[in-house]
């Protein structure tokens, strides 16, 4: 990344007339603007003769490719050079991965849902593919031989026959080519891979550990002051007026206001918020939901109308000789990111450069754009691989007030978000009831299912088992708080809440909760998951005194997982403890197994603070536990023995791993409960007063 100081302003779009001036001589994989619109209709370039580069070839023989995706700590970065390294036949070392800028980088609608390695991984393989397949057709014509004669390896070209060798950069010198995407060129198979499937180290780790990589929070330019903005005292709050005339502390501090939205800026963080302070506002306040209520609530305003289940499945759950029928409440929850929200913003002859962490970025120009009232094309958006994000940062928040605030007061202007204002104007993972009933045959099959899901909603809804006759359906409903994605979703709630389920069920039964499952699947792959965790745990040998045994199973983003859990039980003062975890993963061919596993343990680690303890309280619009003193994520103490079995299923195509193993972490720890205690809890958090169970 340039440093923020030089980094040039937005242009009107990348073209074929600016192409070559912004990224230099040599030979490029581009996509033309028919080729844009066929990936969405909303494209950040325009023109007729508009481009984005994937992979660019310099002179010098550099190798940049170009992605609209973004690094927020999933280390896609490395996977994606990867890809490209595999195709093109160069060394991952040789690979400059230019991400989530919208100038250089083709449209691309955010990072999010576990896509990247299944949709962006094979355009820019493709990418690498059709490149490689021209330089060797440039270097057959220039040395006169057969085509299928060259060979492309370890960025060069040669002829084995006569000893002919050129690398990639001698070969494009005085060469200014655009190159279309060739979707039909042959892709190398995953059971021959040489780089991809690899554990290649992380690329860029030695800039994270050595302090060098620049956040945003650590950005400057010269003249940059800092901005902070007033805020509502609670949700459904408006501004009825403010006296501003007090912020001004000092000749350096400036105070702006346009309608409802008001801020400061400063020469240093501390200035601005002793000027905000002196800003005295009276505000309206609206009645609002609180936690106490809040599952009443989300049921009693539901946006649709209840589908009824139909004759045959209340008929199959009445004659049911085994039923089981439960609510579940799951507390909406914070993401906790690293790194708070934060951006800055440069005006320049009215257009506009912004840096910010975002998984988003062209979501983030089209916001500036909106809001702002100028030409999208006026606005470049840049995301540095940011500090964590979990789903959280989608939106433009901080990047709108920066760049507000830099219009008004004539300067570049940072705001970063405090970690309290984190907790409170940040967006939640979604708070939810779900409601279940279902009933097996005195055999252990599955004969009906119902399944509502209020507010939560409908990612991992659909039962992976068995059954004949279902009813499943997502209720969105009104939220007092402000929600969105976070990692796995709702995927987490429903697949507690059918894993609970599941296994109330094989213990009235009497029957072995693994085996249950087993005699309801048909999903070989989802069978191989559970078969390969309960194998590596140990699941039939003899527990010991005070220990109980847990299991859950998933099938979400196109990957699937298997979860064992141990927990230990002392009755004499309630207190529980999470001693084991073991997770089996398969995603399909894997492209970094080292990488990969380190994608489940942070996913497990995640989902142990969702399954326990963590969970938002709040009353009258106020968020009352806006702090990590008050709102417990997982600690080291809380981190039990961990072990993780990656299937590699090379012939089936890669899918994301950054969300699917959370989802079993908290049904399988409630499961272990239920073993060692008898209790079955149906909320999440499971141990919200600490690791005490309270029967």
């Amino acid at each position: 990344m340039k440093n923020p100081g030089t980094a040039q302003t937005p242009v009107e779009g990348l073209n074929r007339r600016n192409f070559l001036k912004l990224l230099g001589g040599g030979i490029a994989v581009a996509l033309t603007y028919s080729d844009l619109n066929a990936l969405s209709k909303h494209t950040a370039f325009a023109g007729d003769d508009a481009i984005a580069a994937w992979i660019h070839i310099l002179e010098n023989g550099t190798v940049t490719v170009y992605t609209g995706k973004v690094e927020v700590g999933q280390n896609i970065r490395t996977s994606l050079s990867q890809a490209v390294a595999e195709e093109l036949s160069v060394p991952v070392n040789n690979i400059e991965m230019i991400m989530g800028d919208t100038l250089l980088t083709p449209y691309d609608r955010g990072t999010y849902g576990s896509l990247t390695t299944p949709v962006m991984a094979p355009q820019l393989r493709k990418a690498a593919a059709s490149l490689k397949e021209v330089l060797t057709d440039m270097a057959a014509k220039q040395w006169n031989v057969a085509k299928q004669t060259v060979e492309a390896k370890n960025g060069q070209v040669i002829h084995a026959a006569s000893g002919k060798t050129m690398s990639f950069g001698d070969l494009t010198k005085g060469k200014k080519i655009l190159l279309a995407v060739n979707n039909q060129v042959q892709l190398t198979p995953a059971e021959k891979w040489s780089v991809a499937g690899t554990p290649v180290a992380k690329v860029n780790a030695k800039s994270f550990v050595s302090g060098k990589h620049k956040y945003v929070s650590d950005m400057t330019v010269p003249g940059m002051v800092y901005g902070k903005i007033l805020r509502a005292p609670s949700y459904g709050a408006s501004l009825i007026a403010a006296d501003i005339k007090n912020a001004k502390i000092s000749p350096d501090v400036h105070v702006v206001k346009e309608d409802n939205f008001i801020g400061v800026t400063a020469p240093d963080p501390q200035t601005a918020a002793n000027a905000l302070a002196r800003i005295e506002a009276r505000w309206k306040t609206t009645a609002q939901p609180s936690r106490a209520e809040i599952f009443t609530y989300l049921k009693t305003h539901s946006q649709d109308k209840e589908e009824k289940a139909g004759e045959a499945v209340d008929k199959a759950f009445q004659a049911a000789p085994v039923q089981v029928q439960q609510h579940f409440e799951v507390q909406y929850i914070a993401h906790v990111p690293l790194e708070p929200r934060a951006a800055l913003a440069v005006w320049e002859n009215e257009k506009l450069t912004v840096w910010t962490g975002t998984q988003r970025p062209f979501g983030v120009q089209e916001e500036l754009a909106e809001i702002l009232s100028i030409p999208k094309n006026n606005i470049r958006v840049m995301m540095p691989d940011t500090g964590s994000a979990y789903g959280g940062k989608h939106s433009g928040e901080a990047a709108v007030e920066a760049a507000r605030l830099s219009r008004a007061v004539g300067k570049p202007v940072k705001v970063m978000w405090t970690r309290e204002e984190e907790f409170k104007w940040a967006y939640f993972r979604p708070g939810g009831l779900i409601e279940v009933a279902a009933g097996a045959s005195n055999e252990g099959l599955l004969t009906s299912w119902e399944f509502h899901n209020y507010n939560s909603g409908g990612a991992g809804i659909e039962v992976p088992y068995e059954v004949a006759h279902r009813h499943i359906q997502y209720h969105p409903s009104d939220t007092p708080l402000k929600q969105g994605s976070y990692r796995g979703l709702a995927a987490t709630a429903n697949v507690f809440s059918i894993e609970s389920v599941m296994d109330d069920l094989a213990r009235q039964l009497k029957q072995d909760p693994l085996q249950f499952r087993l005699n309801n699947l048909k999903d070989e792959r989802l069978k191989q998951v559970l078969q390969s965790a309960a194998s590596k745990f140990g699941w039939t040998r003899q527990k010991e005194a005070g220990h109980g045994y847990g299991i859950a199973g998933a099938f979400v983003k196109n990957a699937y997982v298997g979860t064992c859990a141990e927990v230990i039980y002392n009755k004499s003062n309630g207190q529980l403890q999470v001693l084991r975890l073991v997770v089996a993963f398969e995603c399909g061919a894997i492209v970094n197994p080292l990488h990969l596993e380190n994608q489940v343990m942070g996913c497990v680690l995640q989902g142990l603070g969702g399954a326990l303890f963590e969970a938002v309280d709040f009353k009258d619009g106020r968020i009352l536990n806006p702090s990590l003193s008050s709102y417990r994520v997982p600690r080291f103490g809380d981190i039990p023995e961990l072990d993780i079995v990656l299937l590699n299923r090379k012939d089936i195509p890669s899918a994301g791993a950054g969300e699917a193993p959370i989802v079993g972490v908290a049904p399988a720890i409630r499961n272990a409960i239920a073993d060692v205690t008898g209790v079955k809890l149906y909320t999440l958090p499971l141990l919200p007063h600490g690791m005490t169970l309270k029967t």
